[in-house]
């Protein structure tokens, strides 16, 4: 009997501790999942998303296509903003933005020799820009064409700078306002912040190069030819001629079909003079220098070498000079030949005052030193 109630002591006081015990456990994690539910659900019952873990994964690629079409940067750097920005879009905007502008400085040693030539016209001026980029396949991006564009409308709508010819670096645009009428872009903004900002969206340097404004001054026509044209008024080769009448009533219609067939020939032929006056003396004197030394190669007499030097510089102002080569669309004839048809049929001396020709790329890689200044060839009358 004595024994029997020295044995139920213990066993019930080891029942008692286990019920405390098991009630502090309980008490505890109950304590423990108010605590963590709490971060989760604040004061205010709003909830915030503090983990990419807590959003499902469908709701993700939504918000990652929808970032996405809004400003057309790489996947990579989207995801990046919305983890960062607790999956809210329009933080997430902002943020990229930011991202952008530090991104695109830091890419904009890059070489840029892809791009894009945008021209913009009306009857009596021309404007052609070039806009690159480090591969064709952003110059094939919507956005960096619409940038193009929309740099040669600006520059044609600026006052004219009372010049027929007026080559201009970046330096003239970039502090310009520019109105970018486009869902992806900012609106109105200085044309150094656009060019960067679409930096920012293709993640490759973007960089406007230099351009040329055209204008006739008399009774003539501004004509112009694109070639590799992804739309219109874009392309990766230009050329453009200003053909004038001395007659302020000759008819205007066949200056510039003939302006449209040699500003053609402009880019297929690149000539780099437009008459043999106007040929530098540097030019000439190097061109001879090359010749004597191939006659000298023959061992023919100095006479003899003579004629051969002055027979193959006729071939090299044949190669070089607009108005002594053959046209492009019929080589039975010259340029020099088809203005003077050209002149006959509308009654009045037509002549060719200026013409430019440009390729996306050309000088920088050879001399980068010099991308930022206009490198096309450009010769007046």
């Amino acid at each position: 009997m004595a024994w029997g109630q020295v044995a139920r002591r213990p066993i019930a006081s080891l029942l008692s501790r286990a019920q405390q015990q098991g009630a502090q456990v309980y008490t505890s994690s109950t304590t423990s999942q108010t605590h963590l539910l709490s971060n989760h659900f604040p004061q205010n019952g709003m909830l915030h998303r503090r983990f990419s873990s807590e959003v499902p994964a469908s709701e993700q690629m939504g918000l990652i296509k929808q970032l996405r079409e809004r400003t057309s940067a790489p996947i990579k750097d989207v995801k990046a903003s919305l983890v960062s920005c607790n999956w809210d879009i329009e933080e997430a905007q902002k943020d990229l933005r930011k991202r952008g502008v530090i991104l695109a400085a830091k890419k904009s040693s890059r070489t840029a020799a892809e791009g894009l030539l945008a021209m913009a016209q009306d009857e009596k001026r021309a404007a052609v820009v070039e806009l690159n980029c480090e591969t064709d396949f952003v110059a094939r991006n919507e956005v960096f064409q619409y940038l193009a564009s929309s740099l040669a409308k600006m520059v044609l709508s600026v006052q004219d700078p009372g010049k027929l010819v007026f080559p201009f670096a970046p330096a003239y645009l970039e502090n310009m306002s520019i109105n970018l009428d486009h869902p992806k872009l900012s609106g109105e903004t200085t044309v150094r912040d656009a060019v960067t900002e679409v930096a920012a969206m293709v993640g490759e340097n973007v960089k406007l190069r230099r351009g040329f404004m055209f204008s006739t001054a008399g009774h003539g026509v501004v004509s112009s030819y694109l070639h590799n044209c992804p739309r219109p008024g874009l392309g990766r080769m230009a050329g453009l001629v200003t053909l004038e009448a001395e007659d302020s009533s000759a008819p205007l219609d066949a200056l510039k079909r003939v302006g449209s067939s040699i500003a053609m020939h402009i880019v297929a032929q690149k000539p780099l003079f437009l008459s043999k006056d106007l040929v530098s003396a540097a030019a000439l004197e190097n061109e001879r220098d090359v010749l004597r030394t191939q006659a000298e190669k023959s061992g023919k007499p100095p006479m003899a070498m003579e004629k051969m030097v002055e027979g193959r510089l006729r071939k090299y102002f044949e190669e070089v000079v607009l108005l002594e080569q053959k046209y492009v669309v019929n080589d039975s004839t010259n340029i020099k030949t088809l203005l003077n048809d050209l002149s006959k049929e509308v009654g009045s001396k037509v002549t060719i005052g200026n013409f430019v020709r440009m390729e996306v790329g050309e000088g920088i890689e050879s001399r980068p030193e010099e991308a930022d200044v206009p490198q096309a060839t450009a010769r007046a009358a």
